[in-house]
């Protein structure tokens, strides 16, 4: 895909596709332009919020300080000792030329000179050890971030996906991430030297020339008031970069996922356009904060070379009047010129704290996203479950104008096969959602043996069904590796078994390395049947008391099909299911079929008086099932 432009090529695709997740819940749009030109909304709570996010490195931040602390006023005698030197230096050829001899203490000055080697030493090491602390610091709370958005991603309901691209989550735990991992790992070290520098500079100033640290005190004002007004005008830029960023890698992503899709329709200009128009964006967004961050430095810069004019003037004339020693002007010169460079950085951190801002503020709104309601205090036992499954007039909509379920009540006792067909839209993945707890129930029960499901775990509810859906999801791992995704905790031989009895042995005897073959990333290595047939497998090795077959079959050719059919007869055999298909063979032996339409069952019952009914069933048999 041609970037179409030479601009803000650094962006990596590292988000994700707006795709269809496992259970078939799709994303929101994709990578839209959104908008983002507003400024950070709460920049003084995200940076609370960071704070107390590194309150458990507090030890170690403390450490920390202390070496920069010392790291710093060891640098800041050195002027000092180094004035004293020059003013030895000076008074003694100053008194040859009077006339008085050259009267020069090298000794005084070799004990300086050393004294002063031994302090940059000392500062240097001070500073490794500090860098040490803070690297640690950085990477551990980088962890901590990494972790705490993964779990809190597997505690999200699935609602909060419905509205958002992959591509937009992926990029708060890469990009905003990275962002607060470099300010931590940099600035905030920067920050500390910088303040301590300040105060160290400003008394040693001070004890030298209280006349010459006020005219150097003026420029501050103006300083200040010029990085203000670069703060202000680039706070909503460097937000806006952020989010624009993972509007691209989204972009990026799910076109790179589904390429093959973009060229065989034709739409590579399409997708090139968007994606001009999102990284015009960018590009704008990112322009404008590098841009107005930059001109931090070279106005900082002017300002402070005024100062060290002032200050050059200043003292001469006290030197001239014999109001200051020479070493203490030269050291003075020096200090006010150290004055300025941890303003400067502090000025040019105040930039990066805005983008800093900008990253917690999404990492902080993610995790405090809300999560699935809380599991039942005294959760109810799994074990002996028979899968007696009872829906009693159940409601549920994705939002509160748009119900998907209006008044859905059927059973399924335990063994009995419950086939749910119906057009598209009409509910029945849906229903297979509501089952596993993917959402919550707006009204009504879903129980199971008597119990409510909402009093069982997810985990243990969850724990007692197998699905086989039609969208069949593998991972980056050998062929035997995923079948165990079933059950981690079988052997070998169980695997192989399970694999067996979905008739996975047939073709995997067939491929290189049989069952240690690895599946590549895109899992496009196998086709698209044998990929369905090694879901089915892991069916069979979970061995639930409830089966959940969501069009299971419906890329299986016709004789693999037969094959799959027998297998799944020992497997449904004295086994809840529910089997979602559109496919004749796979519904006409159901003990029950519902028909559903517009959220509610329109007809049940067998397969044969259904059709006798001459109803919708019927009907959909005709225009659909005829070619079965």
């Amino acid at each position: 895909m041609s970037a179409g432009r030479d601009k803000q090529r650094n962006a990596s695709p590292g988000g994700g596709a707006r795709r269809r997740g496992p259970m078939g819940g799709g994303g929101g749009p994709a990578g839209g332009i959104a908008a983002g030109g507003e400024k950070s909304k709460n920049f003084k709570g995200s940076m609370r919020s960071l704070l107390r996010y590194l309150a458990a490195s507090r030890l170690q931040i403390a450490a920390a300080v202390a070496l920069a602390i010392f790291s710093t006023v060891f640098v800041i005698i050195g002027p000092k000792l180094l004035g004293a030197i020059t003013t030895e230096l000076f008074d003694g050829v100053a008194a040859h030329f009077a006339g008085r001899g050259l009267s020069i203490d090298f000794r005084y000055i070799a004990r300086c000179s050393l004294i002063l080697a031994a302090l940059y030493a000392a500062s240097a090491i001070f500073s490794c050890a500090q860098g040490y602390i803070m690297t640690g610091v950085a990477m551990r709370v980088t962890y901590r971030f990494r972790k705490d958005i993964s779990e809190k991603i597997n505690r999200l309901p699935l609602r909060y996906f419905d509205g958002q691209t992959h591509g937009e989550v992926l990029s708060r735990i890469t990009n905003d991430v990275d962002t607060l991992n470099q300010t931590l790992n940099q600035s905030l070290a920067q920050i500390i030297s910088s303040l301590t520098m300040i105060a160290g500079i400003l008394a040693m100033m001070l004890s030298i020339s209280l006349l010459m640290t006020a005219a150097t005190l003026v420029i501050l004002p103006i300083s200040l008031v010029l990085a203000m007004f670069v703060i202000k005008h680039s706070q909503k830029h460097f937000r806006k970069q952020q989010e624009y960023l993972g509007h691209l890698n989204g972009h990026v992503e799910e076109n790179y996922k589904g390429h093959v899709v973009v060229q065989a329709f034709n739409r590579e200009e399409e997708v090139e356009k968007t994606f001009d128009t999102l990284n015009e964006e960018l590009y704008k967004a990112a322009w404008k904060s590098q841009f107005l961050s930059g001109m931090m430095m070279p106005i900082m810069g002017v300002v402070g070379n005024l100062g060290y004019v002032v200050i050059c003037i200043l003292g001469g004339w006290l030197a001239v009047r014999g109001m200051l020693k020479v070493g203490d002007i030269q050291a003075f010169i020096q200090y006010s010129r150290n004055f300025m460079q941890p303003i400067n950085q502090l000025a040019n951190i105040s930039n990066i704290l805005q983008s800093t801002a900008a990253a917690a503020e999404r990492v902080f709104e993610f995790l405090g996203e809300a999560e699935e309601s809380p599991e039942n205090a005294a959760p109810a036992d799994r074990d002996a479950v028979k899968g007696h499954v009872r829906f009693e007039h159940v409601r549920f909509g994705y939002s509160a104008d748009k119900i998907i379920i209006r008044d859905f009540s059927c059973e399924a006792a335990p063994g009995r096969r419950i086939a749910i067909v119906g057009p598209t839209g009409a509910g029945k993945t849906t229903i297979v959602k509501l089952l596993l707890r993917f959402y919550e129930l707006n009204s009504g029960l879903i129980s199971i043996d008597g119990r409510d499901a909402a009093t069982f775990s997810r985990a243990d509810l969850r724990g007692l069904f197998g699905m086989v859906l039609q969208d069949a999801w593998l991972y980056n791992a050998t062929i035997l590796e995923n079948i165990r995704y079933g059950n981690f905790d079988k052997s070998d031989e169980e695997v192989m078994a399970a694999a067996k009895a979905a008739r996975c042995d047939e073709f995997i005897d067939r491929l290189p390395g049989g069952c240690d073959m690895m599946i590549n990333e895109d899992a496009d290595n196998i086709s698209q049947g044998q990929k369905q047939l090694l879901t089915i497998a892991r069916a069979f090795l979970a061995d639930p008391p409830i089966l959940i077959l969501d069009e299971a079959t419906s890329s299986v050719d016709t004789r693999t099909e037969v094959l799959v059919q027998q297998a799944m007869e020992r497997l449904l055999h004295g086994r809840t299911s529910f089997v979602i298909a559109h496919r004749l063979s796979t519904i006409k032996d159901a003990d029950l079929i519902l028909v559903m339409r517009d959220g509610d069952i329109a007809e049940q019952g067998t397969h044969e008086a259904l059709l006798a009914r001459g109803g919708f069933y019927a009907e959909l048999y005709r225009s659909r099932f005829s070619e079965d």
